[in-house]
């Protein structure tokens, strides 16, 4: 795939950003497009290597070798064709996939993998430029009606699948808007949100119908919704946020991540209710979680205006390359440094919050850590110990819980009767996501906790097909790996 000696002729090479100075004034997106041949030239890195174990490390299983041969030669709508085979979304996953397929890269084994997910975007981003990607309602209809539950990218898949099997299909929403955790989670920075308008135009047009600001379990009883409805899938996300509890964690100015996010997405959407603001002008903002959220919080907090940005990992620091006990095609866990990262955000490791301070009227004024180390036991799990005398404390106005999800919330099981995991997680099969209730199944975050964006859309797929079986006795919906109709 690609050409031969393509691997050996050129470097990797990435997009580029726009300075920091001028990116942080705005939240659009900052990134600058390769030019059609640099982006040939590396669809031409791509290895003849016999066994493709990108396929393996892509949830989706995308025909990457494919995709990236098809840019080589030119050929862009048909590396649309062979991209939409397997993901109906690549304009989201070009842009916020973490990429495990370029950890499993052949070439990645001893020199830098191929540029898989920026292939993927601007494969994407060509299709729509040339009008490819186009409305197709199913031929005829089969008289049957679904119910999807949330319109994350689970959801949004699903939806689509369900629609070109000829189902009548309605995705409940309990924002204002569909979308999910990518319109009111994602900074517009890394996703600006007329990238899942045009989407949504789409699929509307296909014949799905959205019904949002309806909150199932409260606004309409799940029961109700399963009368109504051949079939339900629910698609909702893990949405309890892990709290902090430890003393003055309810002070004004500890604010959980997600609540920081969305509250600022809504205020670049021109919403104007948005309850008690949280701002970061001016503040000296620390954001407690080293993950993919607590980076959306550290660009996020310079485009606010933020004093200073500190952020704090309670695990060590890894090494920046493969540790030796995650070898190759697996992922690992190395250092991961963000563009929001580079905006200026000062980075600690092994670090746990002990306490947040306040002034004496409950207003947060700055917080106590103490350093801390893993100690690691054969066969155990390891243990988190505290290092005496390393307590500082830390000047702060406006403290960030970006510490992940935990669960689902309960309400829709607790009426439906759905058997639930230790985390309040939906209990569905891996194998064909039905839950304990017939006719009701779950997929995405919902069941799996929380997880990519890859595995959200590879779970809404398949799960289509099994919804698809339940109601018809069999499916052609694909499942993983497995290419579907062209629809571009």
């Amino acid at each position: 795939m690609g050409k031969i000696t393509g691997f050996l002729e050129y470097e990797r090479k990435d997009e580029a950003y726009l300075p920091v100075e001028e990116r942080i004034r705005n939240y659009k997106e900052f990134t600058k497009p390769l030019p059609e041949k640099t982006l040939k030239e590396q669809g031409a890195r791509c290895m003849d290597c016999g066994i493709p174990f990108c396929h393996s490390g892509c949830p989706l299983g995308n025909l990457i070798p494919d995709f990236n041969d098809a840019v080589y030669q030119g050929k862009w709508e048909k590396a649309t064709k062979i991209l939409h085979a397997t993901n109906n979304f690549p304009e989201f996953t070009g842009r916020l996939c973490p990429a495990p397929c370029e950890e499993a890269c052949v070439l990645g084994i001893n020199e830098d993998p191929v540029t898989i997910e920026n292939i993927e975007k601007q494969i994407a981003e060509t299709a729509f430029k040339e009008g490819w990607i186009k409305a197709l309602p199913p031929a005829k209809r089969s008289g049957k009606n679904i119910a999807i539950v949330g319109s994350g990218p689970a959801g949004l898949a699903a939806a689509q699948q369900l629609n070109r099997a000829g189902h009548h299909v309605t995705v409940f929403e309990r924002d204002e808007k569909p979308g999910g955790l990518l319109r009111f989670g994602i900074p517009d920075f890394k996703m600006e949100k007329h990238i899942i308008d045009r989407r949504l135009a789409i699929l509307e047009e296909e014949g799905i119908q959205f019904k949002c600001g309806v909150n199932i379990g409260h606004d309409l009883k799940a029961g109700e919704l399963r009368e109504q409805f051949d079939a339900v899938l629910l698609c909702g996300g893990a949405t309890l946020r892990r709290s902090l509890p430890i003393p003055g964690s309810d002070l004004k100015g500890v604010v959980q991540a997600m609540d920081f996010l969305s509250q600022n997405n809504r205020r670049v959407a021109g919403i104007k209710d948005l309850g008690e603001e949280i701002l970061a002008k001016d503040k000296q903002v620390i954001v407690i979680g080293g993950g993919d959220t607590g980076s959306d919080c550290i660009g996020t907090s310079f485009r606010h205006g933020a004093k200073s940005v500190v952020n704090f990992e309670i695990l060590g620091k890894p090494p920046v390359g493969r540790p030796e006990d995650q070898p190759w095609p697996f992922w690992p866990m190395r250092l991961r440094t963000s563009s929001s990262h580079k905006e200026g955000a000062e980075r600690h490791f092994s670090i746990s919050t002990k306490s947040f301070n306040g002034d004496g009227n409950g207003n947060l004024i700055s917080l106590t850590t103490v350093e801390v180390e893993w100690e690691q036991s054969p066969g155990k799990r390891p243990v988190l110990k505290e290092i005496t005398g390393t307590e500082k404390e830390w000047p702060c106005d406006l403290a960030l819980l970006a510490l992940g999800f935990t669960g689902s919330e309960t309400t829709i099981a607790d009426q439906l009767g759905l058997e639930q995991d230790p985390r309040t997680n939906i209990k569905a099969s891996a194998t064909d996501f039905k839950t304990n209730v017939p006719g009701v199944f779950a997929a995405g975050d919902q069941r799996r906790g929380q997880s990519l964006i890859v595995w959200a859309i590879s779970e809404g797929r398949q799960a289509a097909h099994y919804v698809d079986e339940y109601l018809m006795g069999h499916s052609s919906l694909p499942l993983k790996g497995e290419g579907d109709l062209p629809r571009v």
